[in-house]
């Protein structure tokens, strides 16, 4: 079964992805459909990872640790940037082509052999629990040695939910996706807390109010499950960014073979888990990256504390991931690598992420002679009243010269002109054109003729379309760094 044949029948299933909608969460459904295929999420030990952000890059560094150890990994993440099959990974690359196919044929040869009403409650299937099923019959007839899986929403009733995992990692929570989670952050909280299993370890990040500490404390206590709180388990963390050599890290190379980060970031930590500090150079950008490193580490430590820290450091260093402040050089005839163009992805969607994004990118061009400009584009649930002032600076003014809003393609509902009024309630400027394709073939050539950094952020789907581009791919050259500098997050004595 092809993957056009495959993904042309998901389609005709119902995709929250797509559409949105209210009470199409349980868990009795796949439980019933993995049932009959032999429950195939039971092949081998897994991590379960959810969290309103950062917890695709926890997933792909937990995943590129257990494959630095010699484990044969399988990921399942969401959502794909380029490739439909980027979901379903083993050890940090795409299977056999084969393997996908004869997977997909398995999994709808018997879906479609089941009768109208066989289903529990008569409800529909939806696209995100065959996919859930795929990854589980993928991983199984790969033989992986231990897989990871990341939620698609929430947690407690998320398709992901029926794994038993060595432990369960929950990330930073914040208000997201609020119709569906709750509209607080102990209620969001709630959801999350829904992956922690009976006497399972659960490993979460620093709590961002104490009703969240609560609502996962509380959850725990339930379960019988040890509990672990990353705030008090790190003793310190540092990072700073550093210059590198042109094609001096091939982990920096994304899956088309075109490098696309030469931007590096030195991590520190120490934590009574770990015997001595440990230290990694990683692809991963950001104050947040650093924290999620921590996590992942810690995150291994705690359940496979067989795998050394000589291994978790190289894990980490190996992992990459597309769209996470992932940073393209544009070709042009300026000669001198500070004057070329500069294009910057980053899949940041929520107040917290795109606060964060931004706090990098000051900290990488803010002494940068080159001009700035914004790409920007969010899905029609986005707070765009809250996000828009992020891309000011502390003098009320705009950090770019330029900012262009447009829409996401047909795969994600979008309100171009709702982005465009914020931005101009917040004091921004900006020009809106909701040809999305002309919008990023503009922006990109327009920063390659003037030798700009282009950020272009606000959702993954806007991130697809740009690494997707034809137009854009051949514009790229090898990026140039900015000076290396030290920043101190935390230290406790």
């Amino acid at each position: 079964m092809t993957k056009i044949d495959f993904k042309n029948w998901l389609d005709s299933f119902l995709n929250f992805e797509k559409l949105p909608a209210k009470d199409i969460f349980w868990l009795d459904t796949i439980e019933w459909l993995c049932g009959k295929f032999n429950n195939p999420q039971e092949s081998a030990p897994c991590v379960h990872v959810a969290g309103s952000k950062g917890k695709g890059s926890v997933s792909r560094m937990v995943s590129s640790i257990l494959t630095a150890s010699g484990k044969k990994t399988g990921l399942y993440t969401s959502p794909h940037i380029k490739d439909f099959y980027e979901r379903v990974s083993i050890n940090g690359a795409l299977m056999d082509k084969a393997l996908y196919e004869s997977c997909a044929l398995e999994l709808q040869k018997k879906v479609d052999a089941l009768k109208n009403g066989a289903l529990p409650s008569n409800r529909q299937i939806t696209w995100f629990e065959l996919v859930t099923v795929y990854a589980f019959l993928c991983f199984r007839a790969a033989k992986t040695d231990a897989n990871v899986f990341e939620v698609g929403l929430g947690g407690r009733l998320d398709a992901t939910n029926i794994v038993r995992p060595k432990i369960a990692v929950i990330n930073t929570i914040e208000l997201e996706h609020t119709e569906f989670l709750g509209d607080t952050l102990e209620k969001i909280a709630a959801e999350k807390a829904g992956i922690i299993k009976e006497n399972t370890p659960v490993l979460c990040a620093e709590p961002t109010s104490p009703g969240v500490r609560a609502a996962f404390e509380e959850a725990a206590r339930k379960k019988y499950a040890s509990l672990y709180f990353a705030d008090e388990l790190c003793d310190a963390l540092e990072y700073s960014y550093e210059k590198s050599s042109q094609g001096q890290n091939a982990a920096a190379a994304n899956d088309s073979g075109r490098e696309s980060a030469r931007y590096f970031m030195n991590v520190e930590m120490r934590s009574p888990l770990f015997s001595r500090p440990l230290k990694a150079r990683l692809s991963l950008l950001g104050k947040v990256q650093a924290h999620n490193a921590f996590l992942a580490a810690a995150a291994v430590r705690l359940a496979f504390p067989e795998i050394s820290e000589d291994t978790i450091e190289r894990g980490l260093e190996a992992a990459t991931l597309p769209a996470r402040f992932q940073t393209i050089a544009l070709a042009s005839d300026r000669g001198a690598p500070n004057k070329r163009g500069l294009l910057v992805l980053d899949g940041a969607h929520t107040v917290n992420s795109i606060a964060g994004t931004m706090e990098t990118f000051n900290a990488l061009f803010s002494d940068d002679a080159r001009t700035k400009r914004l790409l920007f584009a969010c899905a029609a649930d986005k707070d765009v009243v809250h996000i828009a002032p992020l891309f000011k600076g502390k003098d009320g003014r705009s950090l770019f010269e330029k900012i262009t809003i447009t829409k996401l393609n047909s795969a994600k509902q979008s309100d171009p002109q709702k982005a465009a009024a914020a931005f101009k309630e917040a004091g921004l400027e900006c020009d809106l054109n909701e040809d999305y394709e002309a919008a990023i073939l503009s922006a990109v050539e327009a920063a390659k003729r003037d030798g700009a950094v282009l950020l272009a952020t606000g959702s993954f789907y806007l991130a697809a379309e740009i690494l997707s581009n034809d137009e854009v791919s051949r514009a790229t050259l090898p990026t140039p760094f900015p000076p290396a500098f030290r920043r101190k997050l935390k230290s406790r004595s």
